[in-house]
């Protein structure tokens, strides 16, 4: 009889060894599952941050786009009163060095911000993410919509277009 208890010891024990490593096999499967998703999860993660940082970034970046945009709107008033005064009959000195050291300190404040104007735009063609057109004439003589008057100089914020300038065109004529 001792002979059948070990046989039978020896078979209830195989089938539990197999139970164990069936077990150990789900068991590390599901561990395995759970670092592949921890990776992702912590590369989701990551991933957030830098979305978020450089968010952060471009809203630092460009928070005073709006008030900007509205001392633009002086800048080109006080142009405007440098021009007027410097084609009256007699231009008034004094007020004409008051309002271009006014100018001058404004540009100044302006580019410490990141704001620069576009180069002028005579003659070039015509590029609607830096131009509004508001007038257009034709001709026959040119292939392209080139520029002839800018009314409204184009401004840039850290190479981003802050205003576009406002044109008159010329276009061909078909």
């Amino acid at each position: 009889m001792t002979e059948e208890k070990k046989e039978k010891k020896q078979e209830t024990a195989k089938p539990e060894s197999k139970d164990f490593k069936k077990l150990f096999e789900s068991e590390k499967k599901r561990s395995e599952d759970y670092l592949t998703r921890l990776q992702y999860l912590q590369a989701d993660y990551e991933n957030i941050k830098k979305r978020f940082d450089r968010e952060t970034e471009q809203t630092r970046l460009y928070c005073n786009e709006r008030i900007i945009t509205q001392l633009l709107d002086v800048v080109d008033e006080l142009e405007l009163a440098l021009k007027a005064a410097k084609s009256a009959e007699i231009p008034p000195k004094s007020l004409i060095d008051g309002v271009e050291m006014t100018l001058k300190k404004l540009l100044k404040v302006l580019e410490q911000e990141g704001v620069s104007q576009m180069g002028s735009t005579l003659g070039k063609v015509f590029d609607p993410s830096y131009h509004d057109a508001i007038a257009a004439e034709c001709r026959e003589d040119i292939k392209e919509c080139t520029v002839i008057e800018e009314v409204r100089k184009c401004y840039l914020m850290r190479n981003k277009v802050l205003r576009p300038a406002i044109v008159r065109v010329v276009k061909p004529s078909k």
